[in-house]
């Protein structure tokens, strides 16, 4: 099993707090392990197995059971054990109504509860009303460039460019290390592990009927990550295709595209304006959970090495905990501005800086900027990096993926 201390580290945070414990992200990204590894740090810490109780609702036997017969197996655990009692529930959303037992199980000082789900209706306002905000979210996602290094059992002659060059092309969802990098056999996976997430994330848990339609806005998405996109556009591309007619609404297409969120296929980043000081409401940009997906809806291309990194770049700040926008000035634009309470910083992501206009075009929105946050441009290259101009310092793309 992979170490995920990042996260195990904030299970642990929240243990013996009321806050319910709630673990999202896409199938298949780890979610069930780490609620493994919490489990086992458990019994590491002597709590006795009777005093844990784990499920799997993706498990067969657990079918048809119902929100009330999970309800009284817990309370019953709950009358029979001394101290809290642990209880991890993985998969939950494929209960019915389980929120309910959530809800009632909170009320019990003794139960100590984390649910793990593979979409955001788990947070819905009908949740949100129901716990009154007394819960905490983790989210998880496919493994970092850094985990995926640690993750496989590469040789000790295999550089770091290589590694990246695998990571690249095929992502980082945990289930493929099984597959040595055979590229058949891992699109097969990669192939079953969405067609996983349309059959139950998004359209088990929507009223989408359309799939052809669904399966069309993934490849306009997924051949569109990093560029400014909108509904109308979307729309009016497909209309040119023949896969829509006149008649589609932009609401449904909207629909469409909130469901592949929820389901954690696509995520949605707004534009800033850094001048104006407000958020944009045109023309935001879409990126993919995992680079390995994309490559096996599209196929991979050379040609799309520029966006491909950027989403690399873009999933690595969701994960070490940044907010992150799209910035406009007024002589052209910041990739990501990525924010906490204490922190900005302004990122450009660029293949290369070799080409002298290239060059330009990547460093003058920078210099333009006249607040004094952090400003930093990453590049494939080796030979610009480690280098300050005017304040902004360009750093090679492997290198700050493994924090170095």
């Amino acid at each position: 099993m992979i170490k995920r201390p990042d996260y195990l580290n904030k299970l642990i945070a929240f243990k013996d707090y009321e806050q319910i414990k709630v673990i999202t992200g896409i199938r298949r990204c780890g979610k069930s392990s780490i609620l493994d590894m919490f489990a086992q740090y458990l019994r590491d810490e002597n709590v006795s197995e009777t005093n844990i109780i784990q499920l799997n609702f993706e498990n067969l036997k657990y079918s048809n059971m119902t929100y009330l017969e999970l309800n009284d197996l817990i309370e019953k655990q709950l009358k029979q054990i001394n101290g809290k009692l642990y209880v991890l529930l993985d998969e939950i959303q494929r209960i019915d109504k389980w929120e309910l037992t959530v809800n009632s199980l909170r009320l019990n000082k003794n139960a100590d509860i984390y649910i793990t789900g593979s979409n955001a209706y788990l947070l819905s306002s009908q949740l949100a009303t129901y716990l009154s905000g007394r819960y905490v979210e983790i989210k998880v996602y496919p493994l970092s460039f850094k985990e995926f290094i640690n993750f496989y059992n590469f040789s000790d002659n295999i550089t770091k460019e290589e590694k990246f060059n695998l990571f690249f092309k095929y992502g980082g969802m945990p289930g493929l290390k099984d597959f040595n990098f055979d590229e058949q056999k891992i699109n097969q996976v990669l192939d079953g592990i969405f067609s996983s997430v349309l059959t139950k994330d998004v359209m088990e848990q929507t009223n989408i009927k359309e799939f052809s339609l669904l399966k069309k806005i993934i490849n306009f998405l997924a051949d569109n990550i990093g560029n400014q996109t909108s509904i109308n556009n979307i729309k009016n591309t497909l209309y040119s295709q023949k896969t829509i007619t006149k008649g589609t609404k932009q609401e449904t297409i909207d629909n469409y595209i909130a469901c592949l969120q929820n389901a954690f296929v696509f995520y949605k980043i707004n534009r800033y304006d850094i001048k104006g000081k407000e958020y944009l409401k045109t023309n935001g940009k879409y990126y993919i959970v995992d680079t390995g997906l994309r490559n096996c809806i599209l196929g991979f291309r050379d040609i799309d090495i520029g966006h491909i990194i950027e989403n690399i770049v873009f999933l690595e700040l969701l994960k070490k905990g940044y907010a992150v926008s799209v910035g406009k000035t007024d002589n052209g634009e910041i990739d990501f501005i990525a924010t906490t309470s204490k922190q900005k910083i302004y990122i450009q992501v660029c293949e290369s800086l070799k080409d002298e206009k290239t060059r330009n075009r990547e460093l003058n929105p920078l210099k333009n900027i006249k607040d004094n946050y952090e400003k930093i441009i990453l590049t494939m290259d080796n030979v610009f990096t480690d280098t300050d101009e005017e304040g902004i310092k360009i750093i090679n793309l492997i290198d700050w993926l493994l924090d170095k």
